[in-house]
């Protein structure tokens, strides 16, 4: 009753197979047409999600299309085009849903509760059960849990990341700025990728100013009227800390970082959305 070596080399596989599966061709593996096709399949991964070490290595769909083409080479539209479509917008938070608030409680695509969606000690910290009825448990899913409780109690893993580091990140994310991302030296085959550029470093202040604002709605405690108000604070912070020749610059730095926030180097992906999303209502209101 334990993973063997094979399933642990396998999987990591899988995972880009199904999303390579999702985004280039529009076939979901893990919905309910697919789970009776291939029963054996979504069982093995049911598994694995259900134990809180598999969280610490996989992956979201997002990432995996991301760093898929200098790996394997490049994806190729087809299959089913509706379905590729809409799954695309999904992976890619341009839907207006997967990456907007107010988000879903689970994601259409990438299913978040089929196990711990965080680590057992943050799920235990925020007072979160399992379906099994147990606190903070693996070998259970979470799909009944309160959503609200959920919600808040991955908005803060987003929250306690960037606010523990909070310097660095507005360094980095300030590459996005207009005279950020000048890369003396070689680029490299993955989209995002460009470990070697240079930070905006006039514009390193107010982005730093700007996450401090998003750290504030992220962390907020005491269910929805808390976390609404703290959205409200957020934009009046950011609409009076942040001067207007700056605000746009400030908006591309933030979209830099939203798109290289990766699963699960950076967060896992329950959190994850989370932080882009608050990301995307700050740059709403910087736009």
């Amino acid at each position: 009753e334990h993973p063997t070596m094979i399933d642990f080399v396998y999987v990591s596989h899988v995972e880009r197979m199904l999303a390579s599966a999702a985004f280039w061709k529009g076939l979901d593996l893990r919905s309910d047409k697919y789970q009776q096709q291939f029963p054996a399949l979504n069982a093995w991964l049911d598994a694995f999600e259900k134990r809180e070490c598999y969280l610490a290595f996989k992956s979201d769909y997002y990432t995996h299309v991301k760093d898929i083409p200098p790996q394997y080479g490049p994806g190729y539209d087809g299959g089913f085009e509706d379905d590729r479509i809409s799954f695309q917008k999904n992976i890619s938070g341009k839907d207006g849903k997967s990456w907007t608030l107010p988000l879903s409680f689970d994601d259409d695509v990438q299913p978040l509760y089929r196990g711990p969606p965080l680590p057992l000690c943050a799920l235990k910290a925020a007072g979160i059960s399992g379906d099994n009825g147990e606190s903070a448990s693996e070998g259970t899913s979470y799909e009944k849990a309160e959503p609200e409780q959920m919600a808040e109690a991955c908005r803060q893993m987003a929250g306690w990341k960037i606010a523990s580091n909070g310097s660095a990140v507005a360094k980095f994310a300030a590459r996005g700025g207009p005279e950020g991302s000048r890369n003396p030296r070689k680029g490299f085959g993955a989209e995002l990728a460009d470990p070697y550029a240079q930070s905006d470093v006039k514009l390193i202040p107010s982005v730093e100013t700007a996450l401090k604002s998003v750290c504030v709605a992220l962390l907020a405690q005491g269910g929805p009227s808390a976390h609404d108000a703290a959205l409200n604070e957020m934009k009046d912070n950011l609409q009076t800390q942040i001067s207007k020749d700056q605000a746009r610059d400030v908006a591309s730095s933030l979209a830099y970082l939203r798109d290289r926030i990766g699963v699960p180097r950076d967060l896992p992906l329950a959190s994850a959305r989370q932080l882009r999303a608050h990301l995307n209502a700050a740059i709403d209101v910087l736009h």
